[in-house]
């Protein structure tokens, strides 16, 4: 098979692997679509994130989506031919926290992707892939390109979950890259009345608003804006990981509001004061758990139309050219590699 490798810092190589053999209640899924995450880019760009480095080369990808091309034993739920979007979350599901329905903690976590293990979990961007049915969900409507946004909008779907209900509620997003944009579209799903989107380039607040924010704010020149809502958001998600988002999202919170930390920026101070004194519930959101199964009937139903989302498809050969378009954000929101 061929699959796209990261050895490090802007050295991406289109490189022949072994495909593994099939073993009971596995499937050999011939990849048609992947999307570039903003892990990917980091891997891309800087060989890692925090303390999060690659020790030995690595196939990169977790957002994918393919047919089945051959059945091991055991499989019955799947036949050749099926579309399905591959969820790469792997938990051990024998821990603690998966026994306790929380397995996007799992202790002994297997994620496409990422050099978290040592050695890393290489990822989806290859043109086979041979993974548990367990992690294969059928799409019968959608293409494989639609299916490749099952992942990144399960994060925005759990997210939302974090939040409890968003039913006649004003919502803040701060951030609008893929995830923030994929929370507007959550948020109005699960019947958010007003949405309010923030971010400090113009380009991502035009696919915001596509995806159903009610109004936008380009904080770079606007920032005064954001004031009119003041006291008046029930809950906010900062996708941006930004301290400056947090901070002023905090300012506009209503009293007994609710703030989702989405977005991993690094360390920053917290405004305790405006926390204790509106007395503020402020919770993280981490992946996702069944929220995939979910992402998936939503795209393939139609009751969630993400198309905006999706800026250019690159061939795999060319996928240094689409990271790095990738990487520009007013050029591009979310890149797809086609296998």
């Amino acid at each position: 098979m061929l699959a796209i490798v990261i050895h490090g810092p802007h050295d991406l190589r289109i490189e022949t692997r072994e495909t593994a053999p099939l073993q009971a209640g596995q499937v050999l899924v011939r990849i048609e679509a992947g999307g570039i995450c903003g892990s990917d880019l980091h891997y891309y760009h800087h060989g890692g994130f925090g303390n999060i480095r690659i020790k030995q080369p690595m196939i990169l990808g977790h957002e994918i989506a393919g047919r089945i091309a051959k059945i091991g034993a055991g499989v019955t739920h799947l036949a050749i031919g099926d579309l399905v979007a591959v969820n790469p979350s792997q938990p051990c599901g024998k821990c603690e926290m998966c026994l306790a329905g929380l397995s996007n903690h799992c202790t002994d976590m297997r994620f496409y992707g990422s050099a978290m293990r040592n050695p890393h979990i290489d990822g989806g961007f290859r043109d086979e892939l041979v993974c548990q049915a367990s992690q294969c969900f059928v799409a019968k409507r959608m293409d494989a390109s639609a299916l490749a946004l099952a992942e990144p909008f399960a994060v925005a779907l759990h997210a939302v979950n974090q939040a409890g209900s968003l039913m006649g509620k004003r919502v803040l997003v701060t951030g609008c890259g893929p995830i923030g944009a994929l929370v507007v579209a959550a948020a109005r799903f699960y019947g958010a009345q007003d949405i309010v989107a923030t971010d400090v380039v113009p380009e991502p607040l035009a696919i915001a608003r596509a995806l159903g924010a009610d109004r936008t704010i380009d904080m770079r020149d606007r920032s005064e804006v954001l004031k009119t809502v003041a006291n008046t958001v029930d809950v906010m998600f900062e996708c941006s990981g930004n301290e400056r988002a947090l901070r002023s999202g905090l300012e506009v919170m209503r009293p007994c509001g609710t703030v989702v930390q989405v977005g991993l920026g690094g360390d920053a101070a917290l405004p305790q004061g405006l926390l204790v004194s509106k007395e503020l519930t402020l919770r993280g959101s981490f992946r996702f758990r069944g929220e995939f199964g979910v992402a998936v009937s939503l795209i393939d139903s139609g009751r969630a139309v993400l198309d905006a989302l999706v800026t250019k498809h690159f061939p795999m050969r060319d996928a240094v050219a689409a990271f790095e378009l990738a990487s520009d954000r007013r050029a591009a929101m979310k890149v797809h590699l086609a296998f």
